[in-house]
């Protein structure tokens, strides 16, 4: 986790300087006025969403008019992304696969709609309908399977082999009648794939090398991870709402004619030249004939089901009146969106490198096929809009809970506000900015919808009006839901199951929170929209009622092991013997610092207040290297920081609680002993002593809060010093109350002029904490620190 919180501090310093490295292939100036407009967007969305790099290429028919990469391809080395950089494209590579095998329906040696076990005969999914499931329907997510396959899925790191990524379909219950409705699946993308890997007598990936990209001149594209490809890869990133970001895991997909392309935007762009050309290459090749790209085109199952319509592999929508086309691709790290007006050949290539932010992608798109039609056609293109910060003061005055003032359990949503940004909290908590007096949702994932503010505490969202609400305190989870509450899955993509709103839910891929429908004690099922809609999960229960694994949406998430239990004390090894570290820590001395201080007024917090309670664990054996390191129970602030501390002590004790205080002003030694005693990938948990603690000058406090009428300390997501993502002040998973003691402690103390630490919700440090000098002074009578 270390390595987490380095690369999110290298991306922030490099991002000013990226927008400024880019390569620029092929300008056009008849499309001047578009490159400046999109430019001048591209910049704004990477400062702002610090991105790592954004890449752009834009074609006018057989042209590549504008082509042209921003930021870095690799942000530690430095190294600028440029128009060849190689991507990994996601599911743009379901268009592939697609016309490999509309070439074969071309030829007569596949039929749309046969059934697909024509083909391949040991394809036995469980299908209790009387429809077979054909390659049309498999091709225009139609099927009615899974959206992964139980191996070989998104998830999965070890990849597997085709035909084991189809066997694995087998015996599992179709989601949806075929033919029925829009259900959207790599899964079955795979199964095409893999009739194309049967029929052709070679391997998947090689057969659309030789008869697909090559012919199109794509010699920057495979979906085969060659040496010459992985050369050039961009580094792609991964982040989490909580803080978290890192490198992107490449591991290959077994299901990789769903999703495992590599190319570059100038590829891609080429690719669309050769669907505007009516699939005729530059080197004259009929790829495909004009009827079968109208075909793939066209709407394959009459009206768009839940607003979504789908060709051959193509999404299909309108854009200002005008026929569009294309598709989205996300995979770790990276974020395409391939988009065309065919009636006009005018097509947009963007990938950006951080994780889903596909919403960017796609507005960067849609604003550059807006620009290019306008200028073509001669008329003035108009700058994209761009909405700015809302301020601070209007910020703290929207916060707050609204709600339906019929059914506020029908719909409600929160405005939050977090060091002067206001966010939208509907499940997920994304950034609002503003166009004058409407606020729009502008945030890495999600982008466009309005939000307006209205007079006496009103808001409309949508169609809805919300009025403003009391926050409540929520109920505690149902104890049936207790055993299965938690983490599960892998490092580099990790399911939540948590309690919100007296409802149990899934955060899956990171970003996508789902209500759950409660069939059994151990059976759950997702609703019927988003990414697995209408898929189960089954969870396994060990001895003790704890579940051990969840099978969601057929693939299995084993439960990890996250913290420790209510009441358990976190611990670590210690890399180096406790009086080995102690003895070098009294040895040493703090860091030197120039400039000027304020005298050091350290006060003790229960001088000020006696009804703030104490729990020292320095003072203890009960922390997380199980040592003693004060002599005395004491906690000491400087002044200001003291007296804010007890104003939001005091400010609590309205709502029935009070702040139970774990450590305050720290010697600076016990801030070397703690660091040189903790795992390097560990450290972000504890103090550099190279810089000091905000605890060493008095400045921090790590505290949580207790009930007043029982003097019980309140039960919070994780523990204290518990060296975990739980720690997280943004942490997602837990109970609703959970969460809402957590907000209501940050609230108390921020209202007092303290910041949450980023990687734990206990620590909080008072403002102009570095005007005060570092500390050494040790706890005890006749040591330096007066009571």
């Amino acid at each position: 986790m270390r390595r987490a919180s380095v690369l999110a501090s290298a991306l922030l310093g490099a991002f000013a300087a990226a927008a400024g490295a880019q390569t620029r292939v092929s300008p056009d100036p008849g499309y001047a006025a578009t490159g400046q407009q999109i430019e001048r967007l591209i910049r704004h969305e990477i400062e702002d969403k610090a991105l790592p790099s954004v890449t752009i290429a834009l074609v006018d028919d057989q042209r590549i008019v504008w082509a042209q990469a921003f930021g870095w391809a690799d942000v530690e080395r430095r190294t600028p992304a440029t128009a060849e950089t190689v991507h990994r494209v996601g599911s743009v590579s379901k268009l592939f696969t697609d016309i490999g095998i509309m070439q074969l329906v071309e030829r007569g040696e596949l039929d749309l709609d046969a059934p697909v076990t024509t083909y391949l005969p040991e394809f036995a999914p469980r299908n209790p309908y009387d429809r077979p499931i054909t390659l049309r329907q498999l091709m225009s997510h139609r099927s009615g399977l899974l959206r992964e396959p139980p191996v070989g899925n998104y998830f999965d790191p070890d990849g597997s082999s085709l035909a084991a990524m189809v066997e694995s379909l087998n015996g599992r219950s179709l989601v949806y009648q075929p033919g029925s409705r829009v259900k959207y699946s790599n899964a079955a993308i795979g199964v095409v794939g893999y009739v194309l890997e049967a029929r052709s007598g070679e391997p998947f990936a090689r057969h659309l090398q030789r008869a697909v990209l090559e012919p199109m001149g794509l010699t920057s594209s495979g979906f085969a991870p060659t040496p010459a490809l992985q050369g050039r890869l961009a580094k792609a990133y991964m982040w989490a709402r909580d803080g978290r970001q890192y490198e992107a895991p490449t591991f290959e997909l077994g299901m990789a004619p769903a999703g495992s392309m590599y190319s570059t935007v100038l590829d891609l762009g080429r690719f669309l030249s050769v669907l505007f050309a009516g699939g005729r290459t530059r080197s004259g090749v009929q790829l495909l004939r004009p009827e079968t790209i109208e075909t793939m085109w066209s709407p394959q199952f009459g009206v768009p089901d839940q607003g979504r319509a789908f060709g051959i592999g193509f999404a299909l929508s309108t854009l200002d009146g005008h026929r569009h086309v294309g598709h989205g691709g996300a995979i770790y790290g990276f974020a395409t969106d391939l988009a065309a007006l065919p009636d006009q050949k005018l097509g947009a290539v963007v990938v950006t490198t951080l994780d889903v932010a596909n919403a960017v992608s796609e507005r960067i798109s849609t604003a550059a096929l807006r620009a290019m039609l306008a200028e073509r056609n001669g008329q003035p293109v108009e700058p994209v809009r761009i909405p700015v910060a809302i301020d601070t003061a209007r910020a703290r005055r929207l916060e707050g809970r609204y709600a339906s003032a019929h059914d506020a359990s029908a719909h409600s949503v929160r405005l939050v506000e977090r060091a002067g940004r206001l966010f939208f909290d509907n499940g997920d908590r994304l950034s609002l900015r503003a166009f004058a007096d409407t606020l729009v949702i502008d945030d890495r994932i999600a982008f466009g919808a309005r939000i307006l503010p209205l007079a006496d505490d009103r808001i409309m969202v949508g169609q809805d009006t919300l009025h403003r609400v009391l926050e409540t305190k929520p109920a505690p989870a149902p104890p049936r839901w207790t055993g299965l509450i938690g983490e599960y899955g892998w490092d580099h993509n990790t399911l939540y199951i948590l309690e919100r709103d007296g409802v149990l839910h899934a955060l899956i891929e990171w970003f996508f929170l789902y209500p759950l429908e409660e069939v059994s004690a151990t059976e759950f099922r997702f609703p019927a929209r988003g990414l697995y809609d209408g898929e189960s999960l089954l969870f396994t229960l060990g001895p003790d009622g704890r579940a051990t694994q969840v099978e969601a949406a057929s693939v299995v998430f084993a439960r990890r092991a996250v913290g420790t239990e209510a009441g358990v004390t976190f611990r670590i090894t210690p890399v180096r013997p406790i009086a080995e570290l102690r003895a070098a820590a009294v040895a040493a001395s703090p860091p030197r610092e120039p400039g000027e201080f304020r005298d050091t007024d350290l006060v003790e917090l229960q001088s000020l207040d006696p009804t703030i309670r104490y729990d020292i664990r320095y003072a203890s054996t009960n922390n997380f290297m199980g040592e003693v390191f004060y002599t005395e129970a004491r906690a000491l602030m400087q002044r200001p920081a003291a007296e804010a501390l007890v104003r939001a002590h005091r400010r609590l004790a309205a709502q029935g609680y009070g702040l139970l205080i774990h450590d305050a002003y720290r010697p600076w030694s016990v801030t070397k002993m703690f660091w040189d005693a903790t795992p390097a990938d560990l450290r972000h948990f504890v103090a550099d002593p190279a810089s000091g603690s905000r605890h060493n000058r008095g400045a921090a406090v790590d505290l949580t809060l207790y009930e007043l009428a029982t003097g019980e300390p309140v039960r919070m997501v994780g523990g204290y010093d518990e060296f975990s993502p739980r720690s997280y002040p943004e942490y997602p998973g837990g109970t609703s109350l959970q969460r809402w003691h957590r907000e209501l402690l940050r609230d108390a103390m921020e209202a007092e002029g303290f910041t949450v630490y980023e990687w734990e919700w206990w620590h909080f440090d008072y403002a102009g904490w570095r005007g005060w000098r570092i500390g050494n002074v040790p706890f005890g009578r006749g040591e330096g620190v007066e009571r």
